[in-house]
This record gives structure tokens, sequence and C-alpha cells, in this order.
């Protein structure tokens, strides 16, 4: 059975979707789309700008969600997943690309999100790092006995590799603890600020707002989702837990093994890099992967 899976923040780059843009008239009207529902031209800057525009979450968010579900819209009869699901951001491509939500409703929810979270980043300074060769369960352990300040499990990304959210001290405190306890690494990301840790609320709130807007349908398939990690066809369950998924961990290793406990054996990764096909190969090295950019 084939699952699509679709790329979160971090997979951008500069020149990113302009082969589709360049060879496909439905593409290119899609994005010509997306620059007038943004009021900028995101394609100048997806194309040609340098990494450090795309680096703003303004900009990355709606980059990656574009080139993943534009990808998805080329493929016309050819894409017949059984199954999808996305990584944090990749998650609302995921729900456009199997019909649950509009291509417009979906590009003006995830404007939103970015937004939403740069905002929240810049009221209070906090971080990501993320965790090499130790259990879950000891990350769990040491983040929940740091009760002195924020610092939680954000992104369960294949066995032994996890990404804590926290505040700036809570980080700091959290990765000296998990390389005394074995961590092969615990290194500070490049971010701008706690994603999927309590930090985010003003975000999650005011993202819960323009979602309970939204009309979602039935997707055309389970949607596997980070928050329940089941296969989701119900529309108001698959709101609920998007609204959750801002302040909840991606639980990308359970969603990944729900869904081959569910029959996928072939993961097809749609959007920039192709990080998402390593991570299923660590978590299951049997299954088949392939990527489309």
């Amino acid at each position: 059975m084939k699952a699509y899976v679709f790329p979160g923040q971090g997979a951008q780059f500069v020149g990113m979707g302009k082969d589709l843009y360049d060879n496909n008239e439905l593409a290119k009207d899609l994005f010509e789309k997306a620059n007038e529902i943004l009021g900028f031209r995101i394609t100048d800057l997806m194309f040609a700008g340098t990494d450090e525009d795309l680096k703003q979450t303004k900009v990355t968010q709606p980059a990656i969600f574009l080139h993943s579900v534009i990808l998805a819209k080329t493929l016309g009869d050819a894409f017949t997943p059984d199954m999808v699901a996305g990584h944090s951001l990749g998650e609302f491509s995921a729900l456009v690309a199997a019909n649950a939500l509009s291509f417009e409703d979906g590009l003006v929810l995830v404007s939103k999100r970015a937004g939403a979270m740069q905002k929240a980043c810049e009221a209070a300074p906090s971080t990501m790092a993320a965790v090499l060769g130790l259990a879950d369960e000891k990350v769990e352990e040491i983040c929940n006995g740091i009760d002195d300040e924020i610092v939680v499990c954000a992104n369960f990304n294949c066995p032994g590799q996890l990404v804590i959210s926290g505040s700036m001290a809570g980080i700091d405190k959290a990765c000296e603890q998990l390389l005394a306890a074995g961590a092969k690494r615990a290194l500070k990301l490049k971010v701008g600020g706690a994603f999927h840790s309590p930090l985010m609320e003003p975000a999650r709130e005011e993202l819960a707002a323009a979602i309970e807007a939204t009309t979602f349908s039935a997707p055309v398939c389970p949607v596997y989702q980070n928050v329940s990690t089941k296969g989701e066809t119900c529309p108001d369950v698959i709101k609920e837990n998007l609204i959750a998924q801002l302040t909840a961990p991606v639980r990308w290793t359970q969603s990944v093994q729900n869904m081959i406990a569910d029959g996928a054996d072939y993961f097809i990764e749609l959007g920039p890099g192709n990080v998402l096909q390593g991570l299923a190969k660590k978590i299951n090295k049997e299954v088949t992967t392939e990527g489309k950019q």
C-alpha cells in the first residue's frame, strides 16, 4: 500500500519548486494564485531568494506547503494514496493533497499559522535541541524532571532521534543532563522558538479560531495525524487534532509504525528534501521509499 508523506519546516532550499513552475501550466497557475493570496511574490523568494529569506517563518512554511501540495496536484490521476501523513507543517499539505481542505483554505491557514508562531517566538525567547542515541523514555524522564523551566519532547522522529523544545534555560539544563545520561549528542537547533511546546499556546489559540472557521471535508484516504498517530477521516476529529498540534509533540515514529501496521510498505515523500524517506527507513528498514521534488 502507498503512503504519501509531506515534509515540515527545515526542508526548504533556494530554487525549490522552480522546475514545477517552469514546466507545468497547472503548477504555474497555482503558484501565481498563491502569490495573490499571500499578497507578496513568494515565488521570487523560493526560486531566487537567499537562505536567509527562506528561513523567515512567514516564508518557510507557505513555501514548503506550496512545493509539496502543487507537486501532488500535478500528479493528477497518478496520485493514488492509500494513506497520507505530514510532519508538523506537512500535515496541512497532507490534508490538502487528500482533499480534506481546499488549496486556498490550506494556504491561508498555513500563512496564519506561520504568523502566529512568529509572534509567539518573539514573545518568549526559546529554542529546540536534537537529541541522538538515547531511549525515548529516558529523554522524556529527564525533561519531566526539570520542573523549574519549560522543556518537553517535541518531535519523536525515529527511535533514538528526538527533538526537545522549551525555554533557553530549560534546554541548556536538559542538554547537560541528557549528555550525562549517555546521549551521543544534544545539539541546540537554529530555530526561532520552542515549537510543539506549551510556549506555543498563544499561537494555538490564534490558529484555533481560524481552523474552526474553515470548512473541512472527509479526506479521500485516512490522514495519520501527529497528535493521535492514527488514520483519521472524520472532519471534526481532524480539526481537533490540528488545533492541538502546535502545543503537542509530533509523534512521527508511532505514526509511521501505525501506517506500516495498517499495510503501508511504500512511502513516497512529496516536497523538498528527503528527510522523511530516511526516517521511514530508520523506523522500519523493510519499507520501500521514494522522493519527488
